[in-house]
């Protein structure tokens, strides 16, 4: 690990084997970059990330890993977007993707095999989520695979709802000369939805399994009750493979969520994100998740190619 200057900041970068990690840990636990260097000089971009001219604009850059929390995506109340209702009944505000993306964190640990970082609760913040909390992310670096967790720790004397999840914004094509319809997707899962501009959530029918990347219709997609635990992204040219666990057992919570996305048809990168559940959990309460006074719950992701 070292410490390295971007932008006129201090990031972090890590060297594991043939593996380079980058990251932001103080500026929203940001891991911005992973790639692979081979013998012959050339390397695989795993985690995309863009060429950017302020620190400032990390916060929205199209990459790396942004860490939603304590709800992913849009949420509603009646209708109203960027709003939520609290346990209390008292409806309160939710930027998109809520809180965590944007906000400052303290650096837990910084070492060998990865860092840890704290949300630093803010003004914002606490308004968003008034709760005796403390939330960390915690990265875990190995030589072809890392694995991430968000781990909430429940101080107060009441239940805390959450619903987090990743936004992991991958390389895909990564072998030269390929498209986008040279990768498939296989996504174990039952039930896909749609989320709507009210808030709800509409069925999908007709799932293919595998799913080809190139196909516009898993743009914004969200698949659930997940059968097993192991996504693939595959291209089918050479059988490389990119591999996301979600959870740590064979079959994950039936509320876990994995969305697809991508920005255009020539974005350089494909979203695949692992979700504790579809969007707007406290107002539908799918993959609405509880943790109890006193307790902590965790939500662990291994992603590995």
């Amino acid at each position: 690990m070292e410490e390295i200057e971007y932008l006129g900041e201090t990031i972090y970068r890590w060297e594991v084997g043939a593996s380079t990690y980058l990251a932001s840990p103080r500026r929203g636990a940001r891991l911005m970059n992973w790639n692979l260097s081979y013998a012959d000089g050339t390397f695989r971009d795993v985690i995309h990330w863009p060429d950017i001219d302020s620190i400032d604009k990390l916060v929205k850059a199209r990459g790396g890993n942004p860490i939603l929390f304590p709800f992913s995506a849009r949420t509603f109340s009646k209708g109203e977007i960027h709003k939520w209702v609290a346990p209390s009944g008292k409806t309160l505000p939710m930027p998109m993707h809520g809180i965590a993306r944007q906000n400052a964190f303290d650096i837990t640990r910084a070492d060998k095999t990865g860092f840890a970082a704290k949300l630093v609760q803010d003004k914002a913040a606490k308004e968003a989520y008034p709760f005796d909390y403390d939330f960390e992310v915690i990265y875990r670096f190995q030589e072809k695979e890392f694995s991430v967790e968000l781990r909430l720790s429940n101080h107060g004397k009441q239940s805390i709802p959450w619903s987090a999840g990743h936004h992991f914004y991958f390389t895909i094509p990564w072998l030269d000369g390929t498209t986008r319809a040279d990768y498939d997707l296989k996504i174990p899962a039952k039930k896909a939805v749609r989320h709507t501009p009210s808030g709800s959530l509409d069925p999908v029918k007709g799932l293919k399994k595998p799913e080809s990347i190139a196909n516009p219709s898993i743009v914004d997609r969200i698949h659930y009750q997940l059968t097993n635990s192991l996504v693939e992204c595959v291209c089918k040219q050479d059988d490389s493979r990119l591999k996301i666990e979600i959870g740590t057992h064979a079959t994950p919570n039936p509320g876990y969520a994995l969305v697809t996305w991508t920005e255009s048809d020539n974005s350089p990168f494909f979203c695949i994100e692992p979700w504790m559940g579809p969007p707007n959990a406290p107002e539908h309460e799918i993959g609405l998740h509880q943790v109890g006074p006193g307790e902590t719950q965790a939500f662990s992701v291994t992603v590995s190619v």
